[in-house]
């Protein structure tokens, strides 16, 4: 196993070794062996979709950007944590992208949902519009809570789907708010919002059956994303063993995080090193072929994976995780209770049962597309994620 070291806007790379390491190798919630596992670890990030900076896509809102290389890199790291929730939701945790294999008609229909379009639920041209009414220009960039906040909206017209996405303020998960938002029996979460959902179902290809069959569920499964500070100009050490621990936990999604022009997604760890998928390289934007079929090569990473030291991490993050089942939540709720007794491991957030009397109205927590309150909003879509808490020994 290498590592990758990538040169910016190119698809050169300089390649080190990975390290052999008795250390486990942990990939989103899986744990494995350098020794023996080399290239299970390959495959793993293999099949996690990668998606980079694109030029030559149709202009963003008609007149906008045909490229989003310099701007786009938090907005492509929200596509992969979102996709990530995606595969899972569909394809499940063990499926695998192998090259040149046949894949099935739901590894499309969740690529799909990314294309550079504007009519694809979650791509590039619907997060930077989206995030136009809510004080960001096309082409400025997001932190790691924007991000989170504009993928909710638009999760709300994806039925196929048929997500419930809750973003965690304050450092604080209330499990509460996640029952009510999950077992929420309205027939179809953005029916009300979006009118023209039969016709959308179609153009993208998805099946009729699977909305029917999600409206009569009791639990809808849950995106959880949960933005964080974790110090004032780089990391508090006494979280890293706490961060460590998200990425080994089954439900994880891994975390998005950086700075301006250098953002990441991190999908593992090895010993002291995070493990991760760069955007930051120009691809051309792809276009199905003559037969209709997508070619997909482009948005799987096929070199090893990037590494960087946690120390490093710039501390403003948003970590993710994904309970496809009411069991799955619970499970992760006692798992987040017994890492507040790990010793030398700060707990990130606080895990409630119910909504501390200090916080504001739970309906701020739970916005809408067709949210008209823009004071509501103020609060949570800041320019570099400024307001958060710190949180400190």
């Amino acid at each position: 196993l290498f590592l990758a070291t990538l040169t910016y806007d190119t698809l050169r790379f300089e390649y080190e070794e990975f390290p052999e390491t008795k250390e486990p190798v942990w990939i989103l919630g899986r744990k494995y062996s350098v020794f023996t596992e080399k290239e299970e670890i390959l495959l793993d990030v293999t099949s996690r979709l990668w998606f980079t900076y694109r030029k030559n896509f149709p202009a963003i809102g008609g007149t906008g950007p045909t490229s989003d290389t310099g701007w786009g890199c938090m907005l492509r790291c929200g596509q992969m944590i979102f996709a990530q929730a995606l595969v899972c939701r569909h394809l499940g945790r063990d499926w695998r992208w192998i090259k040149g294999k046949r894949q099935m008609d739901n590894y499309f229909n969740v690529l799909n949902a990314f294309i550079d379009k504007k009519d694809s639920y979650y791509s590039i041209h619907q997060i930077a519009q989206m995030g136009v009414g809510e004080g960001k220009s096309i082409g400025q960039w997001y932190g790691p809570n924007t991000v989170a906040q504009v993928l909710k909206k638009l999760a709300t017209f994806d039925t196929w789907s048929s997500l419930a996405v809750h973003i965690a303020m304050d450092n604080t998960v209330v499990m509460e708010e996640i029952w009510r938002l999950c077992q929420s029996n309205f027939p179809c979460a953005g029916a009300a919002a979006c009118p023209a959902v039969e016709s959308d179902v179609l153009y993208n290809g998805y099946p009729e059956e699977a909305g029917v069959r999600d409206r009569l569920s009791l639990w809808k499964p849950l995106v959880l994303l949960i933005p964080l500070r974790l110090g004032l100009t780089e990391i508090n050490e006494a979280y890293i063993e706490t961060l460590k621990h998200c990425f080994m936990m089954p439900q994880s999604l891994g975390v998005i995080g950086g700075k301006p022009n250098s953002a990441h997604y991190f999908i593992g760890y090895v010993g002291e090193e995070l493990i991760y998928l760069d955007p930051h390289t120009t691809q051309p934007a792809v276009e199905p072929n003559d037969s209709g079929c997508l070619p997909d090569e482009s948005f799987h990473c096929q070199h090893p994976p990037c590494r960087m030291s946690i120390a490093e991490l710039d501390p403003s993050i948003a970590v993710g995780f994904f309970c496809n089942t009411e069991e799955d939540f619970n499970d992760w709720c006692q798992q987040i209770k017994k890492l507040s007794l790990v010793r030398g491991a700060l707990p990130m957030f606080e895990l409630v049962e119910r909504q501390p009397s200090h916080f504001s109205n739970p309906d701020v927590l739970n916005l809408t597309p067709d949210s008209s309150d823009a004071d509501r909003l103020e609060r949570f879509f800041d320019s570099e994620d400024e307001d958060f808490e710190i949180l400190s020994l």
